[in-house]
């Protein structure tokens, strides 16, 4: 069990990092205490209960006096820090301005999600689609970015020669792959953009593009050292993933459509 010392030492660090925890309607719930006249409402300390025992804090008489505690030194600070004037300096009253908005998105953000559940047909149309846009086929790819065509080419011309993909690929620009031979390991093509997807599935097994590759990230020379089926996972394993991005694109439309309508000069 935490003693109080340090229990309220660890509250007051979590709250200095993660100040829109603590905002509430200040209207409800009475006052958990008055400091110097000032007020703090029930309600502030029911939030940041409710963040500790969402960290794994016991819900306990020794976490709520903790946090009364903290709340009594937050309110002392923030006096302290009207009376040096900080909180009418541009910068520190800006951040409060974007830490009150974070709140509000949050809130709102959960008010639609649960206000516009997914239905499990819509779930189960997403996994459909996944499913046929995947494939039946996964590739082991390498490839090698560099961002002039005549780099390009200048590699296949050394690969013609005997030189080792591998080798060559330390001079790729892709960060990700470049330490490793260029290795981008097993995916669909679904995972890559149109012009290399195109170029993969036009490959032999142990052949590279005998011409560059352009994409918007440059010219790729790409070597398909293997294919397999591809096995889909099931549609229990990824139902939270699919149920994420559909909660996503429903509150993206819906922001679109509020962005559309909204009158910015």
């Amino acid at each position: 069990m935490y003693k109080l010392s340090r229990l309220a030492s660890a509250l007051l660090l979590g709250s200095l990092l993660s100040v829109p925890v603590l905002a509430a309607d200040k209207a409800a719930g009475g006052a958990v205490a008055t400091v110097n006249g000032v007020a703090i409402p029930q309600s502030v300390a029911n939030a940041f209960v409710a963040e500790q025992k969402a960290q794994g804090a016991p819900d306990s008489p020794e976490l709520k006096n903790a946090v009364r505690e903290e709340l009594i030194r937050r309110e002392l600070l923030v006096q302290e820090a009207k009376k040096l004037g900080l909180d009418k300096q541009p910068d520190v009253a800006a951040q409060a301005d974007l830490a009150r908005q974070a709140i509000y998105i949050r809130a709102f953000v959960q008010d639609f999600v649960k206000k516009h559940p997914v239905s499990e047909q819509e779930l189960k149309a997403a996994y459909d689609r996944m499913k046929s846009q995947m494939g039946n086929t996964e590739y082991k790819i390498r490839h090698i970015l560099v961002e002039q065509e005549d780099d390009a080419k200048l590699i296949i011309a050394n690969l013609k020669k005997g030189a080792k993909f591998e080798d060559l690929a330390k001079q790729s620009k892709d960060p990700g792959s470049k330490d490793k031979g260029g290795d981008l390991g097993w995916g669909p093509t679904a995972g890559y953009v149109k012009p290399f997807a195109d170029a993969v599935a036009g490959l032999s097994k142990g052949k590279y593009t005998e011409t560059p590759v352009k994409t918007d990230f440059g010219y790729h020379v790409i070597l398909l050292e293997d294919s397999r089926p591809l096995t889909v996972p099931p549609f229990d394993q990824v139902k939270p993933q699919l149920a994420q991005r559909l909660q996503q694109e429903q509150l993206q439309k819906y922001v679109s459509e509020l962005r559309a309508k909204a009158k910015v000069q």
